[in-house]
Protein backbone atom coordinates (compact mmCIF):
# COMPACT_ATOMS: atom_id res chain seq x y z
CA UNK A 1 0.00 0.00 0.00
CA UNK A 2 0.99 3.54 -0.82
CA UNK A 3 1.30 5.27 2.57
CA UNK A 4 1.93 8.83 1.86
CA UNK A 5 1.08 11.37 -0.85
CA UNK A 6 2.57 14.59 -1.56
CA UNK A 7 1.89 18.18 -1.61
CA UNK A 8 2.41 18.04 -5.41
CA UNK A 9 -0.62 15.41 -5.45
CA UNK A 10 -2.90 17.85 -3.58
CA UNK A 11 -2.15 20.37 -6.60
CA UNK A 12 -3.17 17.65 -9.03
CA UNK A 13 -6.00 16.86 -7.21
CA UNK A 14 -7.44 20.52 -6.98
CA UNK A 15 -7.37 21.52 -10.78
CA UNK A 16 -9.50 17.68 -11.11
CA UNK A 17 -11.69 18.77 -7.95
CA UNK A 18 -12.76 22.26 -8.34
CA UNK A 19 -14.71 21.17 -11.86
CA UNK A 20 -17.20 19.89 -9.63
CA UNK A 21 -17.02 21.10 -5.74
CA UNK A 22 -16.76 24.71 -4.61
CA UNK A 23 -14.06 26.62 -2.92
CA UNK A 24 -15.60 27.01 0.68
CA UNK A 25 -15.09 29.84 3.31
CA UNK A 26 -12.90 30.61 5.96
CA UNK A 27 -14.68 32.93 8.46
CA UNK A 28 -13.55 34.51 11.19
CA UNK A 29 -15.35 34.55 14.48
CA UNK A 30 -15.24 37.49 16.88
CA UNK A 31 -17.40 36.43 19.31
CA UNK A 32 -15.65 32.96 19.83
CA UNK A 33 -12.34 34.53 19.67
CA UNK A 34 -12.99 36.31 22.63
CA UNK A 35 -14.68 33.00 24.91
CA UNK A 36 -11.40 30.91 23.71
CA UNK A 37 -8.42 33.25 23.71
CA UNK A 38 -7.49 32.72 20.54
CA UNK A 39 -7.99 34.36 17.19
CA UNK A 40 -10.64 31.31 15.58
CA UNK A 41 -11.37 30.47 12.06
CA UNK A 42 -14.26 28.61 10.58
CA UNK A 43 -13.13 26.36 7.64
CA UNK A 44 -16.81 25.64 6.44
CA UNK A 45 -16.55 22.61 4.71
CA UNK A 46 -20.81 21.99 6.63
CA UNK A 47 -21.39 24.51 3.23
CA UNK A 48 -19.81 22.13 0.42
CA UNK A 49 -21.84 20.20 -2.12
CA UNK A 50 -22.91 17.30 0.04
CA UNK A 51 -22.22 19.18 3.04
CA UNK A 52 -19.27 17.69 3.69
CA UNK A 53 -15.74 17.34 3.19
CA UNK A 54 -15.88 14.11 2.38
CA UNK A 55 -16.95 14.82 -1.51
CA UNK A 56 -13.59 16.04 -2.24
CA UNK A 57 -11.84 12.20 -1.96
CA UNK A 58 -14.69 11.10 -3.70
CA UNK A 59 -14.54 13.34 -7.14
CA UNK A 60 -10.50 12.91 -7.29
CA UNK A 61 -11.33 9.12 -7.19
CA UNK A 62 -13.83 8.74 -9.72
CA UNK A 63 -12.05 10.97 -11.85
CA UNK A 64 -8.86 8.41 -11.79
CA UNK A 65 -11.10 5.25 -12.04
CA UNK A 66 -13.67 6.36 -14.55
CA UNK A 67 -13.59 3.59 -16.79
CA UNK A 68 -13.37 1.23 -14.36
CA UNK A 69 -16.52 2.59 -12.45
CA UNK A 70 -18.41 2.58 -15.86
CA UNK A 71 -17.52 -0.77 -16.25
CA UNK A 72 -18.34 -2.56 -13.13
CA UNK A 73 -20.23 -0.17 -10.79
CA UNK A 74 -18.58 1.32 -7.84
CA UNK A 75 -19.23 0.27 -3.96
CA UNK A 76 -18.38 1.30 -0.59
CA UNK A 77 -19.39 1.71 3.00
CA UNK A 78 -20.35 4.45 5.14
CA UNK A 79 -22.15 6.38 7.50
CA UNK A 80 -22.87 8.69 5.53
CA UNK A 81 -20.59 11.78 3.96
CA UNK A 82 -18.50 9.23 2.58
CA UNK A 83 -21.22 7.29 0.56
CA UNK A 84 -22.63 10.67 -0.89
CA UNK A 85 -18.86 11.69 -1.77
CA UNK A 86 -18.61 8.84 -3.94
CA UNK A 87 -22.36 8.81 -4.99
CA UNK A 88 -22.26 12.62 -5.68
CA UNK A 89 -19.30 11.64 -7.70
CA UNK A 90 -20.47 8.55 -9.78
CA UNK A 91 -23.96 10.63 -10.84
CA UNK A 92 -21.31 13.17 -12.54
CA UNK A 93 -20.53 10.61 -15.00
CA UNK A 94 -23.09 8.33 -15.25
CA UNK A 95 -21.52 5.44 -13.06
CA UNK A 96 -23.63 2.67 -11.06
CA UNK A 97 -23.06 3.28 -7.61
CA UNK A 98 -23.72 0.67 -4.39
CA UNK A 99 -23.72 1.74 -0.79
CA UNK A 100 -23.56 -0.42 2.34
CA UNK A 101 -24.28 1.19 5.46
CA UNK A 102 -24.87 0.32 9.45
CA UNK A 103 -28.52 0.55 10.74
CA UNK A 104 -29.62 3.31 12.32
CA UNK A 105 -27.44 6.05 9.84
CA UNK A 106 -29.28 9.58 9.52
CA UNK A 107 -32.47 10.01 7.93
CA UNK A 108 -30.70 13.15 5.98
CA UNK A 109 -27.74 10.96 5.22
CA UNK A 110 -29.98 8.01 3.63
CA UNK A 111 -32.13 10.52 1.79
CA UNK A 112 -29.35 12.43 0.37
CA UNK A 113 -28.01 9.40 -1.14
CA UNK A 114 -31.79 8.35 -2.88
CA UNK A 115 -31.57 11.97 -4.47
CA UNK A 116 -28.09 11.32 -5.82
CA UNK A 117 -29.31 7.77 -7.46
CA UNK A 118 -27.47 5.74 -5.22
CA UNK A 119 -28.56 1.83 -4.45
CA UNK A 120 -28.53 1.41 -0.17
CA UNK A 121 -27.69 -1.81 1.45
CA UNK A 122 -28.29 -2.03 5.18
CA UNK A 123 -25.79 -3.72 7.19
CA UNK A 124 -24.49 -4.42 10.59
CA UNK A 125 -24.39 -2.15 14.13
CA UNK A 126 -21.75 -0.71 12.93
CA UNK A 127 -18.98 1.00 10.23
CA UNK A 128 -17.39 -2.21 10.50
CA UNK A 129 -19.42 -4.34 9.82
CA UNK A 130 -21.18 -2.46 6.59
CA UNK A 131 -17.58 -2.38 5.66
CA UNK A 132 -16.97 -5.96 5.45
CA UNK A 133 -20.08 -6.77 3.84
CA UNK A 134 -19.58 -4.58 0.84
CA UNK A 135 -16.09 -6.01 0.34
CA UNK A 136 -17.82 -9.66 0.14
CA UNK A 137 -20.45 -7.75 -2.06
CA UNK A 138 -17.84 -6.07 -4.19
CA UNK A 139 -15.45 -9.61 -4.66
CA UNK A 140 -18.74 -11.55 -5.30
CA UNK A 141 -20.29 -8.77 -7.77
CA UNK A 142 -16.73 -7.70 -9.56
CA UNK A 143 -17.49 -4.24 -8.69
CA UNK A 144 -14.97 -1.69 -8.00
CA UNK A 145 -14.43 -1.42 -4.58
CA UNK A 146 -13.40 1.79 -2.58
CA UNK A 147 -12.33 1.37 0.88
CA UNK A 148 -13.47 4.41 2.94
CA UNK A 149 -10.43 4.66 4.93
CA UNK A 150 -6.99 2.68 3.12
CA UNK A 151 -7.74 3.76 -0.16
CA UNK A 152 -4.61 6.28 -0.89
CA UNK A 153 -6.85 8.14 -3.75
CA UNK A 154 -9.02 9.72 -1.28
CA UNK A 155 -6.43 11.35 0.45
CA UNK A 156 -4.56 13.94 -1.84
CA UNK A 157 -8.73 15.11 -3.00
CA UNK A 158 -9.72 16.09 0.71
CA UNK A 159 -6.73 17.36 1.11
CA UNK A 160 -7.08 20.59 -1.34
CA UNK A 161 -9.57 21.74 1.84
CA UNK A 162 -6.15 22.50 4.12
CA UNK A 163 -4.49 24.26 0.71
CA UNK A 164 -7.59 26.72 0.75
CA UNK A 165 -6.04 26.92 4.52
CA UNK A 166 -2.92 28.26 3.64
CA UNK A 167 -4.14 30.33 1.34
CA UNK A 168 -6.58 32.04 3.10
CA UNK A 169 -4.81 32.27 6.56
CA UNK A 170 -0.80 31.81 5.45
CA UNK A 171 0.29 33.14 8.94
CA UNK A 172 -1.71 30.05 11.05
CA UNK A 173 -0.88 28.51 14.00
CA UNK A 174 -3.28 25.71 14.43
CA UNK A 175 -5.19 23.91 12.65
CA UNK A 176 -7.55 21.30 14.95
CA UNK A 177 -9.07 18.61 12.74
CA UNK A 178 -11.82 15.42 13.69
CA UNK A 179 -10.25 12.00 12.88
CA UNK A 180 -13.35 9.81 12.02
CA UNK A 181 -11.08 7.37 9.71
CA UNK A 182 -8.11 9.94 9.16
CA UNK A 183 -8.29 11.49 5.93
CA UNK A 184 -9.37 15.12 6.75
CA UNK A 185 -6.58 15.23 9.93
CA UNK A 186 -3.94 13.41 7.18
CA UNK A 187 -4.65 16.20 4.42
CA UNK A 188 -3.79 18.83 7.11
CA UNK A 189 0.14 17.37 8.32
CA UNK A 190 1.05 16.90 4.55
CA UNK A 191 -0.16 20.19 3.23
CA UNK A 192 0.77 22.31 6.47
CA UNK A 193 3.47 20.36 7.66
CA UNK A 194 5.25 21.13 4.09
CA UNK A 195 4.21 24.82 4.42
CA UNK A 196 5.89 25.24 7.69
CA UNK A 197 6.92 22.19 10.25
CA UNK A 198 5.95 25.14 13.30
CA UNK A 199 2.07 24.78 12.27
CA UNK A 200 0.38 22.70 15.03
CA UNK A 201 -2.01 19.86 13.91
CA UNK A 202 -4.38 18.84 16.62
CA UNK A 203 -7.04 16.14 16.18
CA UNK A 204 -10.18 15.58 17.83
CA UNK A 205 -11.94 11.70 18.24
CA UNK A 206 -15.12 11.05 20.27
CA UNK A 207 -14.84 8.89 23.57
CA UNK A 208 -16.63 5.92 22.33
CA UNK A 209 -15.03 5.95 19.37
CA UNK A 210 -11.57 6.44 20.63
CA UNK A 211 -9.39 3.66 18.53
CA UNK A 212 -7.04 6.05 16.62
CA UNK A 213 -6.28 8.30 19.28
CA UNK A 214 -5.36 4.84 21.66
CA UNK A 215 -3.46 3.82 18.08
CA UNK A 216 -1.34 7.24 18.34
CA UNK A 217 -0.56 7.08 22.05
CA UNK A 218 0.68 3.11 21.91
CA UNK A 219 2.21 3.53 18.51
CA UNK A 220 0.73 0.54 16.97
CA UNK A 221 -2.70 0.18 15.64
CA UNK A 222 -5.23 -0.52 17.92
CA UNK A 223 -9.05 -2.00 17.46
CA UNK A 224 -11.51 -1.53 20.34
CA UNK A 225 -14.51 -2.91 18.39
CA UNK A 226 -16.65 -0.45 20.36
CA UNK A 227 -18.10 2.81 18.39
CA UNK A 228 -20.49 4.50 20.81
CA UNK A 229 -20.98 7.91 19.91
CA UNK A 230 -23.89 10.16 18.23
CA UNK A 231 -21.09 11.47 16.02
CA UNK A 232 -21.50 9.19 13.09
CA UNK A 233 -18.90 10.53 10.72
CA UNK A 234 -16.35 9.75 14.34
CA UNK A 235 -18.20 6.20 14.69
CA UNK A 236 -15.11 4.46 13.29
CA UNK A 237 -14.40 0.89 16.39
CA UNK A 238 -10.41 0.54 14.72
CA UNK A 239 -7.74 2.64 13.41
CA UNK A 240 -6.44 2.13 9.52
CA UNK A 241 -3.14 1.68 8.31
CA UNK A 242 -2.81 4.85 5.65
CA UNK A 243 -3.84 7.44 8.12
CA UNK A 244 -1.93 5.92 11.01
CA UNK A 245 1.40 5.86 9.21
CA UNK A 246 0.64 9.47 7.82
CA UNK A 247 -0.15 10.88 11.47
CA UNK A 248 2.00 8.56 13.87
CA UNK A 249 4.81 11.08 13.60
CA UNK A 250 3.36 14.02 12.26
CA UNK A 251 0.16 14.89 14.32
CA UNK A 252 1.10 17.53 17.33
CA UNK A 253 -1.96 15.93 19.71
CA UNK A 254 -5.07 14.37 19.65
CA UNK A 255 -7.58 14.92 22.47
CA UNK A 256 -10.98 12.89 23.17
CA UNK A 257 -14.61 15.32 23.67
CA UNK A 258 -17.49 13.39 24.81
CA UNK A 259 -20.96 13.58 22.66
CA UNK A 260 -22.32 16.21 26.02
CA UNK A 261 -19.22 18.14 24.88
CA UNK A 262 -20.30 17.59 20.84
CA UNK A 263 -23.47 18.80 21.37
CA UNK A 264 -22.42 21.85 23.73
CA UNK A 265 -20.43 22.64 20.39
CA UNK A 266 -23.23 22.35 17.96
CA UNK A 267 -25.60 24.93 20.15
CA UNK A 268 -22.55 27.17 20.39
CA UNK A 269 -22.40 27.18 16.95
CA UNK A 270 -25.81 28.28 16.53
CA UNK A 271 -25.31 30.92 19.12
CA UNK A 272 -22.89 32.22 17.70
CA UNK A 273 -22.31 32.06 13.91
CA UNK A 274 -25.71 31.08 13.09
CA UNK A 275 -24.52 27.77 11.53
CA UNK A 276 -25.36 24.36 11.87
CA UNK A 277 -23.03 21.39 11.88
CA UNK A 278 -23.48 17.63 12.29
CA UNK A 279 -21.49 16.36 15.22
CA UNK A 280 -18.51 15.21 13.75
CA UNK A 281 -18.53 18.43 12.10
CA UNK A 282 -18.81 20.19 15.89
CA UNK A 283 -16.06 18.00 17.11
CA UNK A 284 -13.04 20.40 16.63
CA UNK A 285 -15.11 23.12 18.07
CA UNK A 286 -16.19 20.81 21.55
CA UNK A 287 -12.26 20.48 21.40
CA UNK A 288 -11.04 24.12 22.23
CA UNK A 289 -11.60 23.81 25.62
CA UNK A 290 -9.27 21.26 26.03
CA UNK A 291 -6.66 23.13 23.94
CA UNK A 292 -7.53 26.39 25.27
CA UNK A 293 -3.84 26.39 26.71
CA UNK A 294 -2.31 25.09 23.69
CA UNK A 295 -4.07 27.77 21.45
CA UNK A 296 -4.08 30.99 23.23
CA UNK A 297 -3.08 34.07 20.92
CA UNK A 298 -2.51 31.31 18.44
CA UNK A 299 -4.37 31.87 14.87
CA UNK A 300 -6.60 28.96 15.12
CA UNK A 301 -8.67 27.12 12.00
CA UNK A 302 -11.06 25.30 13.46
CA UNK A 303 -12.10 23.05 10.78
CA UNK A 304 -16.29 22.35 10.54
CA UNK A 305 -16.17 19.27 8.31
CA UNK A 306 -20.41 18.49 7.83
CA UNK A 307 -23.83 19.85 7.84
CA UNK A 308 -25.67 16.87 7.21
CA UNK A 309 -28.12 16.60 10.46
CA UNK A 310 -31.72 15.17 11.49
CA UNK A 311 -33.44 18.11 11.85
CA UNK A 312 -35.52 15.79 14.54
CA UNK A 313 -31.83 15.07 16.55
CA UNK A 314 -30.94 18.84 16.38
CA UNK A 315 -34.02 20.15 18.44
CA UNK A 316 -33.88 17.44 20.80
CA UNK A 317 -29.99 18.28 21.51
CA UNK A 318 -29.79 21.75 21.74
CA UNK A 319 -32.87 21.72 23.74
CA UNK A 320 -31.67 20.10 26.63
Amino acid sequence: MTTFFKLRDVFKARSIVYKHIIRTPLRYSRKLSRIFGSNIYLKLENLQITRSFKVRGGVYYISNKLDEALKKGVITASTGNHAQSIAYAASIHGARAVIVMPHNVSKVKIDALKDLGAEIIFYGRIFEEAREYAEKIAQEKGMLYVHPVNEPLLYPGVATMHLENIEDLPDVDVIINPIGGGSGASGAVVVAKNVDPEIKVFGVQAEGASSFYLSWREKKLVSTGRAETIAEGLATAKAYELPFNILKDKIDDIVLVSDEEIINAIRLLIETEGLIAEPSGAASLAALNKLKDKIQGKKTIVMVTGGNIDFEKLMSWISR
